[in-house]
C-alpha cells in the first residue's frame, strides 16, 4: 500500500510539471500598432454629380492596409473600416458626419445617386448649392466581444473636395406643413377630430421640409400616427401591419398604425419623407 501511495505522490508530481511548463510557454501576445492607411481618389478638386447621368461612378476611394501587427506577427484578424465624410473645418465631428462601413475591402466606389444620397440623406446638406467636404479612412480591428470598443482606431490623411448634391423627388412627395403624433401610445391618445388642442402638445418639430422629429414620453406596447391636420382626412402610416417597434417605412394614407416601442419611456421619433423612412430611438 505504501508503494502504490509513493507511485500516485510521483504521477501527481509529473503533471504538476507537466502543467506547470505548459504556463511557462503562454507567452503574452500585445499589439504593436499598425500604420495609418494612405487614402486616394479617382477624383481631385470636385467631385461632378449630374443629375442627368445618375448611375455613372462619381469616385472611387482607394487606401492601403494599416497592416496591425502584434508581438507574434501579423495580425489574422479582418480590419474594418469607416469611410467618414464631413463638411471643410468640422475636422470630423459633426452629427451628421457620414460613416459608410466597409470590412475588409481596400476600396469603394460610389455611383452618383449613392453619393448624392450620402450628402443629402445622411448629411443633410443643402442643394444646388457647392460644399466642401473632406474624406478620411477610419480603421480598427473589431472587438472580440459585443459591446466593446474598436481596437486600434488609425486614421488616415483627409482629402478635399467640392460638391454640389441635387434635389431628388421625396419618397413621400405629400409633404405636411404641421404635423402631430397621436395614439394610445401618446399620453393624450387618439386626437378628437376637429378638435386640434387635444393633441396640442404633440405637435412635431420641422428640421427641413423633408425631415420632422419630437422627443416625447411614450407608453410601452401601444400604437400611434401622424396626423398633418386637425381630421382624419389624411394621414400618415405603414403598410407593414407588424413593424417594428424601432422604426421601418411609411406612406401617405397607408392602412396600419405605427407600433410604438415594447417599454414605456422617452423617444425621439424621426421621420424622413425624403427616405420614407422613420425611427424610434432612446
Amino acid at each position: 500500500m505504501k508503494r502504490y501511495c509513493h507511485q500516485i505522490i510521483l504521477l501527481t508530481g509529473a503533471v504538476m510539471v507537466l502543467f506547470s511548463s505548459c504556463i511557462k510557454e503562454q507567452a503574452t501576445v500585445y499589439s504593436s500598432g499598425g500604420t495609418a492607411s494612405v487614402l486616394t481618389s479617382t477624383a481631385t478638386d470636385s467631385i461632378p454629380l449630374p443629375v442627368t447621368d445618375t448611375t455613372a461612378t462619381a469616385v472611387t476611394f482607394t487606401w492601403t492596409n494599416p497592416n496591425y501587427t502584434f508581438s507574434n506577427g501579423i495580425s489574422s484578424l479582418d480590419v474594418n473600416y469607416y469611410l467618414e465624410i464631413d463638411t471643410m473645418g468640422a475636422n470630423f465631428t459633426s452629427p451628421t458626419m457620414a460613416q459608410v462601413g466597409i470590412t475588409s475591402q481596400l476600396s469603394a466606389t460610389f455611383t452618383v445617386a449613392q453619393l448624392n444620397g450620402v450628402l443629402t440623406n445622411t448629411m443633410f446638406l443643402d442643394t444646388s448649392v457647392m460644399h466642401n467636404i473632406q474624406v478620411r479612412i477610419a480603421s480598427f480591428l473589431a472587438p472580440l466581444t459585443a459591446g466593446s470598443p474598436k481596437a486600434e482606431m488609425l486614421y488616415s490623411n483627409a482629402l478635399n473636395f467640392t460638391v454640389t448634391p441635387y434635389a431628388t423627388p421625396p419618397a413621400v412627395p405629400q409633404l405636411p406643413s404641421a404635423l402631430w403624433i397621436t395614439g394610445d401610445a401618446t399620453a393624450d391618445g387618439w386626437m378628437s377630430a376637429g378638435m386640434p388642442a387635444t393633441i396640442a402638445g404633440q405637435q412635431m418639430t420641422e428640421l427641413s421640409p423633408t425631415l420632422w422629429t419630437i422627443t416625447m414620453p411614450l407608453i410601452g406596447g401601444e400604437q400611434f400616427l401622424l396626423v398633418p391636420a386637425n381630421n382624419w382626412n389624411n394621414k400618415y402610416a405603414t403598410s407593414n401591419a407588424n413593424s417594428a417597434t424601432t422604426g421601418g417605412t411609411f406612406s401617405y394614407n397607408s392602412a396600419n398604425n405605427f407600433n410604438g416601442p415594447t417599454a414605456s419611456g422617452t423617444y425621439t421619433i424621426t421621420f424622413n419623407f425624403q427616405t420614407g423612412t422613420y425611427t424610434i430611438t432612446q
